[in-house]
């Protein structure tokens, strides 16, 4: 068999594996068109999610404590997209803020919302500066916001709301993003660390979800009964770091989402956790 034959059967041989490659890939891509996945990273004592819609749009709220996220985005994102289309920084604070600056560093960034509230902390400042070296598009909320993602898919933004907000507070907490994410009959919720959640208890606001991120990393300060009863949720996230000094999750948190039945999920004792979801229903993963 001359040279040029075996050449030739090479390259058709190499055609089969290109073909069987993508038609697989493509085939697996199609499979995950209508799921929605959540994945709560554990980044110690601090708070960072990524979500990626059933229209593969990637999310990513708070970036946690340290460059733990980026490790953890790397393993998360596909190969063939490694874009973060929104990021969602809820307040800024260290365990919510620092691994967002490398993470921006390196990945490319479509959007950003941030809380409309000032901070001189020198990572705040580091923040404000590398988004507009990058010309990232950013947006600060003051009051409520829908974004519709496609898909029958929206983000609401439930906090802040200006009216509600005490003049110079100077608790950043206050003016912590709360984000509903809206999938189809499904929802889960997001707290940032907003303490107030009585506010929107008492606004008859629908905040009945399935999934219930905890507030301020299960402390009591932020998860009270009544809130709890009105987001009534399947599954409770905490993020939390292990053997943490401040005692999150504090003992009452617990108490009242067990006496709501709520699978409670916490990252200090599983490490991530992932949610996936079809509009119908979420479920566990990890």
């Amino acid at each position: 068999m001359s040279s040029l034959v075996k050449r030739h059967i090479f390259i058709f041989y190499l055609l089969i594996i290109f073909v069987i490659f993508f038609l697989t890939w493509f085939l697996f891509v199609q499979s995950q068109a209508n799921f929605l996945e959540i994945n709560f990273f554990y980044v110690g004592q601090g708070d960072s999610t990524l979500i990626r819609t059933a229209s593969r749009q990637n999310i990513l709220i708070d970036g946690g404590p340290d460059n733990t996220v980026v490790y953890k985005l790397g393993k998360a994102l596909s190969f063939y997209d490694r874009q973060i289309d929104l990021i969602i920084l809820t307040h800024p604070q260290t365990d919510h803020l620092t691994g967002l600056i490398e993470v921006i560093k390196r990945f490319p960034v479509g959007a950003i919302i941030a809380p409309d509230v000032d901070s001189d902390s020198a990572v705040y400042q580091t923040f404000l500066a590398i988004i507009k070296q990058k010309k990232i598009k950013t947006v600060f909320i003051r009051n409520p916001l829908i974004i519709p993602l496609g898909n029958e898919t929206r983000l609401v933004f439930l906090w802040p709301q200006e009216k509600y907000l005490e003049k110079n507070s100077e608790n950043l907490n206050d003016y912590s993003l709360v984000t509903k994410l809206i999938y189809r009959k499904t929802s889960a919720i997001f707290m940032g660390d907003f303490e107030k959640e009585e506010l929107l208890v008492k606004q008859n606001l629908d905040l009945n979800s399935e999934i219930l991120k905890n507030g301020h990393h299960g402390a009591a300060d932020a998860n009270d009964y009544k809130f709890i009863k009105a987001v009534s949720p399947i599954y409770a996230v905490i993020s939390v770091g292990e053997n943490n000094r401040y005692g999150h999750p504090h003992p009452q948190t617990l108490e009242n989402l067990n006496r709501l039945n709520s699978n409670i999920f916490r990252t200090d004792l599983i490490g991530d956790i992932i949610f996936a979801g079809n509009g119908q229903i979420f479920w566990p993963t990890w």
